[in-house]
């Protein structure tokens, strides 16, 4: 079910869209954190790309996080003509790198930095962060999924000639697509929880703006947790979920009938890269993610008319989290570099 849920979907000739697949994982002997983007837009008539005008294009992007030297955190990013997508099997290509939905490999280099890489993991099951009605029809301004989001991931790893080699670490692959990024977004990912050897934690949250008003931030809580499925992400959970987040610290807490989840993500400023995003419209945004945050996480299940502490979590430099804001965040200082 993976790769159906990784094929492309936006028409090739629908206008003012993007389309996101990345893979965020850690070193388990090192600690480092990384970033691999593979995008592809086709830019509003009305927008301009240089130097490509109004055609489609793809983007790369890499980053490393270096827990134990902020130095040596760095991200870099470029821009291509050359890219195809094709659906049996599914891979995309962007100037010779590839995404599959159980592979990647490429190379990108710039701004004094060069990598290089060759992965793969064996697929996993779909994992779903919005409300089923989302899938079916074009509601939201952007949609996103979790094709696999916890393989194991093996190959290697050439980072400024640093080569890492993975036998079966912890990942996750993920799959966006939308119209416009929201005014303001949390995106909250953790599969290496102490003590929880299977569990996969996903928080989405967003505010959107119509007609300028800004709407009520609104989230949804995925979570798997001892083969469990305890998600919070149904129409009914929506309005129940409550998410509090900036760049470098994100708070959500989400109670259905049966289950109440409440937890935090955290980082410090030089734990995080400042990414330049913009909508398909040409709209700047600035996106600071980390690949090496903190996580705590407490799960509670009713027991009778009483709450009962189910399970206390967390993790110490295995998260991932982004914040995306209109302005960017001076105290996040390590850019993520478009390089030619």
């Amino acid at each position: 079910m993976s790769e159906q849920d990784n094929l492309r979907k936006w028409p090739a000739d629908r206008r003012g869209v993007s389309e996101v697949w990345y893979t965020t994982w850690n070193d388990p002997k090192t600690g480092q954190g990384f970033w691999l983007r593979f995008i592809l837009k086709t830019p509003a008539p009305q927008y301009v790309e240089p130097p490509f005008g109004d055609a489609p294009f793809g983007e790369l992007w890499f980053a490393r996080f270096d827990p134990k030297d902020p130095s040596r955190t760095f991200g870099i990013h470029t821009r291509a003509r050359d890219f195809s997508v094709s659906e049996s099997p599914f891979k995309v290509s962007i100037a010779g790198c590839e995404q599959g939905n159980a592979h990647t490999f490429g190379d990108l280099s710039g701004n004094g930095h060069d990598v290089r890489w060759d992965l793969r993991w064996e697929p996993g099951e779909t994992m779903r962060w919005y409300p089923d009605a989302f899938y079916r029809r074009e509601i939201a301004e952007s949609t996103a999924l979790s094709p696999n989001p916890r393989v194991p991931l093996s190959g290697t790893l050439l980072v400024d000639g640093e080569q890492i080699t993975f036998d079966r670490a912890t990942a996750g692959q993920s799959h966006t697509w939308g119209r416009k990024y929201t005014h303001t977004w949390l995106w909250a990912h953790c599969n290496e929880l102490v003590g929880a050897p299977d569990a996969t934690l996903e928080v989405l949250a967003g505010r959107m703006q119509k007609r300028g008003v800004l709407l009520p931030v609104m989230g949804t809580i995925s979570l798997v947790l001892d083969g469990e499925n305890l998600s919070l992400r149904g129409l009914r959970n929506i309005p129940r979920n409550s998410m509090r987040f900036a760049p470098g610290y994100a708070r959500f807490r989400g109670t259905s009938l049966t289950t109440r989840i409440e937890g935090e993500f955290t980082c410090a400023p030089e734990q995080m890269i400042n990414a330049p995003y913009f909508d398909a419209d040409g709209q700047a945004l600035f996106c600071a993610n980390t690949c090496i945050g903190s996580a705590k996480l407490t799960v509670w299940k009713r027991s009778g008319l009483r709450w009962r502490e189910h399970r206390r979590l967390e993790s110490n430099g295995r998260a991932h989290f982004e914040v995306g804001t209109r302005e960017r965040d001076p105290r996040v200082t390590t850019p993520h570099v478009l390089v030619t």
